[in-house]
């Protein structure tokens, strides 16, 4: 498989094995803590609520659905050109904690998507969900909970993923070494 293949960005940087591990550790209680946890809102949406407000400001020069849109838009964009980045720079860790990031903010975004009906999330700034005006806009209103079903799926497995990639990268690396 090509993308396994030693020959695939081949100068990866070394990084301790020790810290992989610890990484591993942090996204697995991560996991946990988010599997727990009933209300749709984990400790680290506070750093992409942040973001997704100042995503409706950066989009808004681009029009009233793009800068709805906007919001959603800057939380998955940041830390997609960040892994970006970093996996140019070829540093594991960071692209992993990038992914993650990535992935995790798929969760909100789905429970934020399954309530555009009954909009009993609070909302910051505005009267109407961003999801409420966009899934009626787009005929989508009563997909909102299977869209949003669909999308926290697509986070888990994204972040089980990036874990499981991760691993494979530490298993590499301390074979390389022996």
């Amino acid at each position: 498989m090509p993308l396994l293949d030693d020959d695939f960005l081949p100068n990866w940087k070394p990084f301790s094995h020790i810290a992989g591990i610890a990484w591993l550790v942090f996204y697995l209680l991560f996991l946990l803590y988010a599997a727990a946890d009933r209300t749709g809102f984990l400790i680290i949406d506070y750093v992409n609520l942040i973001i997704h407000e100042g995503g409706h400001f950066f989009f808004s020069w681009f029009g009233h659905t793009i800068m709805i849109l906007g919001g959603t838009l800057g939380e998955l964009l940041v830390p997609l050109l960040c892994a970006a980045y970093f996996w140019w720079k070829q540093e594991t860790t960071a692209v992993a904690f990038s992914s993650f990031w990535f992935f995790e903010n798929f969760l909100y975004i789905g429970t934020y998507m399954a309530d555009a009906r009954t909009s009993a999330l609070p909302l910051v700034g505005s009267e109407e969900s961003d999801w409420t005006i966009l899934f009626t806009q787009w005929g989508l209103l009563r997909k909102d909970l299977q869209i949003g079903a669909t999308t926290r799926a697509l986070g888990w497995l994204g972040m089980l993923a990036t874990v499981a990639w991760l691993a494979w990268r530490i298993w590499r690396d301390a074979k390389a070494r022996d």
